[in-house]
């Protein structure tokens, strides 16, 4: 053969073919390299960009003691990912435990990818009001992220597990029926483009909510958005959207709704469902405290860690309380999203209020919670975890709390302490109504934009035809998402005095494996 090809050679024709198609390869890879080179450098610079002056400059003098805290908040709030795995598959069915489990570590992988190529920039880059352009592919970082005194490195890691948790409460009312394929698209969306641009609006270089209130100025007159730890960042951002995904979605198949004489599917495992909750609870000790980003401001970590917990307790207890009368009989899935929604709820107002306060932000998330279940089960909108109840509704309430319990005696955390020459003050406490229309101004404002983006994504996945669609397919949803997405059950099932489980993907289809009892000395 390859005397047979340097025969060919000696020909005028083989070889002009020959060079041509070698340098049509070469010049090929050429302009790819230019291209990426070409790249690199528009978004390693301004160019393009509005000419406007950066809000901010790396700040090479690192404090070491605000980084540690920042990395040890950032691993408690990415360890929040077992929280939601756990939590969300315990509340499912036992057919689609594995699709979850592995949504939720995709996902990760997928946010993480997203988030260092375009959505910090889009986040945290000078920009505009309205979007970063700086820091794409982590390009033109510096020692520190601007004047927090935290290493830049630490401070996109923490950040990145916010994005990470927005992403995983969207896929809460939108599990037992969403195709592998379509949560990769929507999650794309999500994590690439929704979070971190609505992000920079209120904590971006420049947002316009949280500096400006731009067109809404005069509504809001001298007060900004405020919210501390993500209530409507990360919490109402993922609420709308997963409540979006659950509408484009539909029910579950075969799921009844009470005022059509059904309910809500029983959770299969309380256990892990009570175990990922507590995780989570656990988790939040990262979620508000660290977004201090300062370890130097210790009056005000201990105050947010405090209110945190407060919170929390009296949203599960109340919770509980408010659904007794119902049946006689004391809730464990009730509490669970209960304290969870209170802790929804603090997460906006957790720097700003009292102790007392934060009861009763927690308390209130306790009855809100069980009456938007109500809500939706009335709606006949399937939200098998409960995702929008928690996450969006509880979000809402908690943002706007900051507009009515703000007590007016703290300020902003900052890198060598608390700022407390800024009063951020609500109703209740003497501050009048301003803050509380610019918190009203904030939630209305992610609520349309976020949901009319949702909207169009959600909509758009859906009408693919095949794999690539938003629902699997009814024979894939009645098999169950375990067996036909993955190819392996997450329980093996005792029939007799054998064993019977599906196939791993890979092996021939229907393959069932007959697994014999161990023998005992009588059958030896």
């Amino acid at each position: 053969m390859i005397r047979t090809r340097l025969q060919r050679l000696k020909e005028k024709d083989t070889r002009r073919l020959f060079v041509a198609i070698l340098g049509g390869k070469m010049l090929g890879v050429l302009t790819l390299l230019g291209i990426m080179k070409g790249a690199l450098w528009y978004f390693d610079s301004a160019v393009g960009a509005l000419p406007v002056a950066p809000s901010h400059s790396a700040n090479e003098l690192i404090n070491p003691i605000n980084t540690m805290w920042v990395l040890v908040t950032a691993f408690l709030v990415f360890f929040m990912q077992a929280g939601f795995m756990a939590l969300e598959a315990g509340f499912a069915r036992s057919r689609e435990t594995v699709n979850i489990l592995l949504e939720c570590v995709f996902d990760t992988c997928l946010c993480g990818v997203l988030f260092w190529a375009i959505g910090f920039a889009f986040m945290f880059g000078s920009g505009n009001g309205v979007i970063g352009h700086q820091y794409f592919f982590l390009h033109g970082i510096g020692g520190g992220y601007g004047t927090t005194g935290v290493a830049f490195m630490a401070f996109f890691l923490f950040q990145f597990a916010f994005a990470d948790t927005a992403s995983t409460i969207t896929s809460g009312a939108m599990v037992g029926r969403t195709g592998f394929k379509g949560d990769i698209l929507y999650s794309i969306c999500v994590s690439g483009f929704i979070y971190p641009i609505f992000g920079h609006w209120v904590w971006g270089p420049g947002g316009w909510l949280g500096n400006t209130m731009g067109w809404f100025h005069s509504m809001a007159g001298d007060a900004v958005f405020r919210d501390f730890a993500g209530s409507t960042v990360v919490h109402t951002v993922g609420g709308t959207v997963a409540l979006i995904g659950a509408i484009a979605l539909g029910p579950r198949l075969g799921r009844k709704f009470k005022r059509d004489g059904g309910g809500p599917t029983p959770p299969h495992d309380l256990t892990m469902a009570s175990i990922g909750a507590v995780i989570l609870w656990f988790g939040w000790y990262g979620f508000n405290p660290g977004s201090t980003l300062s370890a130097m401001d210790w009056t005000g970590i201990g105050r947010v860690a405090g209110n945190t917990t407060l919170a929390a307790c009296a949203g599960g207890m109340i919770a509980v309380l408010f659904v007794y009368p119902r049946s006689y009989k004391w809730d464990l899935g009730m509490s669970l999203n209960g304290f969870l929604g209170g802790l929804v709820a603090i997460t906006a107002p957790c720097y700003w209020v009292s102790p007392t306060g934060a009861l009763i932000i927690g308390g209130l998330a306790g009855v809100i919670v069980p009456l938007a279940v109500d809500l939706l089960e009335h709606l006949r909108i399937d939200d098998p975890i409960g995702a929008v109840p928690v996450h969006m509704v509880c979000g809402i309430w908690g943002t706007l709390s900051v507009g009515l319990f703000a007590t007016g005696q703290f300020g902003l955390p900052t890198a060598d302490g608390a700022d407390t020459s800024l009063a951020v003050r609500g109703l209740f406490y003497h501050g009048g109504t301003e803050q509380l229309r610019a918190q009203a101004i904030g939630s209305l404002s992610c609520l349309v934009a976020v949901g009319g983006a949702a909207l169009v994504i959600m909509y758009a996945i859906k009408a693919i035809r095949g794999s690539w669609s938003l629902r699997v397919s009814r024979d894939g949803e009645l098999e169950g998402l375990d067996l036909h997405e993955h190819g392996t059950p997450a329980y093996h099932v005792e029939f007799g005095q054998g064993m019977t489980y599906s196939a791993p993907l890979g092996m021939s289809g229907g393959f069932v494996e007959k697994v014999p009892p161990a023998k005992t000395p009588e059958h030896a």
